[in-house]
């Protein structure tokens, strides 16, 4: 059994050569094809002088070059770093500058997006364009550009790929952190292998599956379709759609037996009507990224009666942690379910004992899908990762335990049910965004005093983002005020950061410590915006 995340393609490429592992579009890779472009990558990150352990940035939509460069950078030895296509650029500098990342691969649109930044990134030293395009303003960029065919006949005949071991790091994933700035997630190889593994077990995956990535390959679910599928030697069918019905067409069109979603695009999946051909080829979905609506779970067990539905729970520091299996989705339609294999999971209140049956208390995950911890960051590695709590006093154990923040509980049946984020933390549309991200941008423009952003109950969203600010003077007009300050959101932070509403109050409400008090202003505007979303 492979060892490491990209013997998984190898393993398969020897196994069963001919088997489609990728397709695209009217584009099909077989898996000895997909394991030729992985080795080119390898081969070229070597000639280029990337060595053990050093990051090589992704930032591109899904598409094969995308997959080919991350699994290559983990076959050459190093640590591959997938942005999100959606960041905007003072977001993209700060990932590429916080881990030193020393080759990005992209395209020349986002490089062309990029480039008033790139000075604030003294380690890049290499560009690659998947296009073989160079952008106008090339002449002004300090790193070595190189067009996507050029870079992959770079020769390492000579060298020897790094000898990496399952503890080894291979990949940061970046996740908003309560502080502001986005954290990196250090995982190893054992990590994303037993993860592969322990997902694909109960999933029951095969060769015979064909799983639709709709979700964003630098999201752990999202690398999770590639990671889990390869490891069984199955297809995956990359996806970039617009609107939620180019999913379902795709069901169709290439015969897909799996698909995993966020609660947002499952909510307008359930709306839309689902030809006999998708009902029929979908083995299973899941749910992740935030809770399931009951009544979206009930709409598509009626939409699927034959697809199997898996709610699961897991957050990046850990991958995956829990999932109800289908059998339980109409008995407990509110639960989380129990730990998935490979996975302890434990529910600890605050004087460290485990909690009783509906006592609620911290989801603390143990076991070997826990993460390295936060790169370059060893506070905050140090606050979220301690030695696991519960161990038999006859072993001694390094073994390491993930503090989640969030509250739940378990049943007497040793279900799992979520009760809310311990932080400040927003979860919409599958992501966690940071308030003090946004509330930085907005510090940033001079256009208020104040600002808050908080998240609110929202049926398709999970949380909405409402960002409140007091004005500069009492003589800004509010409409004025709100449209420069969305502007402002909509110029500098991802779509799915942007607040849906924005309101204005002279003063914002202080705690004892002198710091806005975000829980009464969350109670405060509950019922204004769920009214104002009517």
């Amino acid at each position: 059994m492979p060892d490491l995340i990209h013997q998984s393609i190898s393993q398969s490429a020897q196994l069963t050569p001919n088997a489609p592992a990728l397709l695209f579009k009217d584009q099909t890779f077989t898996y000895s094809q997909v394991q030729r472009r992985v080795a080119q990558v390898a081969s070229a990150l070597l000639a280029l002088g990337v060595g053990p352990g050093e990051r090589v940035a992704v930032y591109l939509p899904k598409q094969p070059e995308t997959v080919f460069s991350l699994f290559g950078t983990a076959a050459a030895g190093a640590c591959f770093v997938p942005i999100n296509p959606l960041l905007k650029p003072r977001q993209v500098s700060y990932i590429l500058g916080h881990c030193d990342v020393k080759v990005l691969i992209t395209s020349a649109a986002r490089l062309a997006l990029l480039l008033a930044v790139l000075d604030t990134c003294p380690d890049l030293h290499t560009i690659v364009l998947v296009e073989d395009e160079a952008p106008t303003k090339a002449a002004s960029i300090p790193q070595r550009l190189m067009g996507y065919n050029a870079f992959c006949h770079l020769s390492s005949a000579n060298l020897a790929r790094h000898h990496r071991i399952d503890t080894d790091m291979t990949a940061i994933l970046y996740t908003s952190g309560s502080t502001g700035n986005p954290k990196g997630v250090v995982l190893s190889h054992r990590n994303m292998v037993t993860g592969a593994r322990s997902v694909a077990s109960y999933l029951h995956n095969s060769p015979t599956d064909r799983v639709l990535s709709v979700l964003p390959l630098s999201f752990d679910a999202g690398l999770s379709q590639l990671t889990t599928a390869f490891s069984v030697g199955a297809s995956v069918i990359l996806l970039d759609y617009l609107l939620p019905r180019d999913v379902i067409r795709a069901v169709v069109r290439y015969g897909i037996t799996g698909l995993a979603a966020v609660p947002s695009l499952w909510n307008q999946l359930k709306a839309l009507e689902w030809p006999v051909q998708a009902t029929q080829s979908l083995r299973y979905i899941t749910n992740t990224g935030g809770a399931m609506p009951v009544p979206t779970t009930r709409a598509l067990q009626q939409l699927l009666p034959s697809t199997d539905i898996f709610l699961m729970y897991g957050l990046t520091e850990a991958f995956r942690s829990t999932y109800l299996a289908p059998d339980q989705v109409s008995i407990r339609p509110h639960s989380i379910g129990k730990a998935i294999p490979n996975a302890r999971i434990l529910v600890m209140n605050a004087q460290g004992k485990e909690c009783a049956p509906y006592e609620p208390g911290e989801l603390v995950h143990c076991g070997i899908l826990v993460s390295l911890g936060y790169w370059n960051d060893p506070d905050e590695t140090a606050k979220h990762f301690k030695p696991c709590p519960h161990k038999s006093p006859k072993i001694s154990s390094a073994e390491l335990a993930v503090w989640s923040g969030d509250q739940v509980m378990k049943d007497e049946d040793d279900y799992l049910y979520f009760i809310n984020r311990n932080d400040e933390m927003i979860k919409t549309s599958g992501y966690r965004v940071s308030p003090t991200e946004i509330e930085d941008i907005i510090h940033r423009s001079g256009l208020v005093t104040e600002a808050v952003a908080i998240g609110l109950p929202h049926a398709a969203l999970g949380e909405a983002i409402l960002l409140i600010v007091s004005p500069t003077s009492g003589e800004q007009v509010d409409d004025v005020l709100k449209n420069a300050v969305l502007s402002c959101c909509r110029r500098e932070l991802p779509n799915f950061m942007v607040p849906i509403m924005i309101t204005v109050q002279d003063t914002l409400p202080h705690n004892t410590n002198g710091k806005i008090d975000r829980r009464l202003l969350s109670q405060q505007h509950q019922t204004m915006f769920q009214d104002a979303l009517l």
